[in-house]
């Protein structure tokens, strides 16, 4: 064993003239968590399609759970589970026929069939459900069924893309409490998200996608560290100072400037021995504060960085 879930290498797409995956690597540990991430068009959709055999690449391997997707399609669709970007629910029939039909197309018995159907909609809490159309379901009812439907099988590899689309925040959570029970019970997660928040609370590890290139990749923490670090924070109490504060504060770094908010944004390398330096400057110069701190930079804006062009940054 390498230790590796999932290992993709030199992945190439196009479609016509559209190049959809220039060259992807990526490696993705057994056991975790690992988010994809990019604007839309990225790839992100395209590599999922590759990796659970739905479209063949042009060039490279892909490897999940040591089976080969071009080579062995069959095995590996013996390795996963797939929760779309749709909840995959017949709608006529209950939560217990959606995950029983499931069951006998995976060649299990009737018997075993519904024990495993009773037992996932237990564990998504769904029994009470069992029994009802799952066209009378809320959303985030179906997508827990659909999300039970990707594990009838107890694959080693589950790729949910895009899993709480459209979700209220409560059925979001839920959807966060079954993926840590999933990795907490030895499965790995591959997930795509349009919510930055979502891969910063659950991916051990975070891919960024750009034009079907990886332009980064590491643990939230490490990408966040590439985009500065820390950042001091300034909301002034009166706008009529901001001249001054600007002028106290030339050198410091690149100030960022919220004229509405009355607010200061300046990265900085040593957060607290700067920090207590800038309090001390604007006290000393009668400035008043509204709030004064150090804050780390949000996945958003690690994203933003990485994906915005040049161009827009500089017209921004």
């Amino acid at each position: 064993m390498t230790g590796y879930a999932v290992q993709i290498t030199g992945l190439r797409k196009n479609f016509g003239t559209h190049t959809a995956l220039d060259g992807v690597d990526l490696a993705i540990p057994a056991g975790q968590v690992f988010g994809l991430l990019g604007p839309n068009g990225a790839g992100k959709t395209t590599t999922v399609r590759v990796l659970t055999t739905l479209l063949r690449a042009d060039a490279g391997q892909v490897l999940v759970a040591g089976a080969d997707v071009a080579t062995d399609p069959q095995q590996v669709r013996r390795n996963i589970g797939l929760s779309g970007q749709y909840a995959a629910v017949d709608d006529r029939l209950t939560g217990f026929e959606n995950l029983y039909l499931v069951a006998r197309l995976y060649g299990m018995t009737r018997r075993r069939s519904t024990a495993v159907a009773r037992d996932l909609l237990d564990r998504f809490r769904l029994t009470d459900a069992a029994d009802r159309q799952a066209a009378g379901y809320s959303g985030g009812m179906r997508r827990r069924l659909d999300l039970a439907g990707a594990l009838v099988a107890a694959p080693p590899v589950v790729v949910l893309d895009e899993p709480t689309t459209g979700l209220d925040p409560q059925s979001r959570l839920d959807v966060w409490e079954v993926v840590g029970e999933l990795v907490g019970g030895g499965t790995t997660v591959l997930l795509t998200t349009q919510y930055l928040e979502e891969a910063d609370q659950l991916a051990d590890r975070i891919a960024v996608l750009n034009h079907g290139r990886v332009i980064a990749e590491g643990s939230s923490d490490e990408l966040k560290q590439q985009a500065g670090g820390e950042r001091l924070e300034l909301v002034l109490g009166q706008l009529r100072d901001l001249p001054a504060v600007l002028q106290l504060l030339e050198g410091l770094g690149e100030l960022i400037v919220d004229e509405r908010a009355r607010r200061i944004t300046v990265p900085v390398s040593d957060g607290q021995r700067a920090l207590a330096a800038v309090l001390d400057l604007l006290n000393a110069n009668r400035i008043r504060l509204l709030d004064a701190g150090l804050r780390r930079p949000t996945l958003d804006e690690v994203f933003l960085g990485l994906t915005t062009p040049v161009a827009e940054k500089v017209s921004a």
